[in-house]
């Protein structure tokens, strides 16, 4: 159970380049560590003449976190875009076993955690204990799979607090600059069911843990509009 209750408490923390000198739109960006998993590598550098954050997975997964002033920030439009350069094979963001991703974009949303479920809210002690801060009420993940249809939404296999909408999927589009812009509020409450409560932070995270592969991915800015 103890063991079970750690993964949960995990996925609710839910070609070369030259370093470059991080753009502005890096401040206040950083990393998030995830316990017991090797660190994804980030870097800020340039990719196919845009300023990127590189990500390198090998067999790791953390985050690359912004927090948010909830008092300032609304709940809109998001731009976001990604350049992948391989699938990982036998991926898969609806199976907890291979529950890999070479793309995320991530939102956490403040709420009361107090009327979530014993079980969940035990989860949310567990991670809080493990990482010495309290997972967001709920989170919205924008993903590439490997194989689900575009708009399909996957509930995390761990924690029905974490939802996740693909926007690409499949190889068709590797090895290019995708640009995506989605509201932000309507996809909360597809996944839901619900308004949105405060925002509180935007991550963006490329991990091969649990299929022990490799990923490289590359991110753009990602913009509240």
């Amino acid at each position: 159970m103890r063991r079970f209750l750690q993964l949960c408490a995990l996925a609710l923390l839910a070609g070369c380049a030259t370093t470059v000198t991080p753009p502005p739109s890096a401040e206040g960006w950083q990393a998030l560590k995830l316990p017991g998993k090797p660190l994804t590598r980030y870097s800020w550098t340039e990719k196919a003449g845009r300023p990127a954050l590189e990500a390198l997975s090998e067999r790791s997964a953390s985050l690359w976190r912004k927090r948010l002033d909830p008092a300032v920030t609304s709940v809109g439009e998001v731009s976001f875009s990604w350049w992948v350069q391989d699938l990982i094979p036998g991926a898969s963001v609806a199976d907890a076993q291979r529950e890999d991703a070479v793309a995320r974009v991530i939102f956490g949303f403040g709420g009361d955690i107090d009327t979530l479920p014993l079980r969940t809210r035990m989860k949310f002690e567990l991670a809080q204990t493990l990482t010495g801060e309290m997972p967001p009420y709920a989170t919205l993940m924008y993903v590439w799979d490997s194989k689900l249809p575009v708009g399909t939404v996957v509930v995390n296999p761990r924690s029905d607090r974490i939802r996740k909408i693909v926007v690409d999927s499949g190889p068709t589009e590797l090895r290019r600059w995708r640009d995506h812009r989605r509201d932000l509020a309507a996809d909360f409450r597809l996944a839901f069911g619900e308004a949105p409560g405060p925002l509180i932070s935007m991550a963006v995270m490329t991990d091969s843990d649990n299929t022990r592969a490799s990923a490289h991915t590359w991110y753009g800015p990602v913009e509240l509009h």
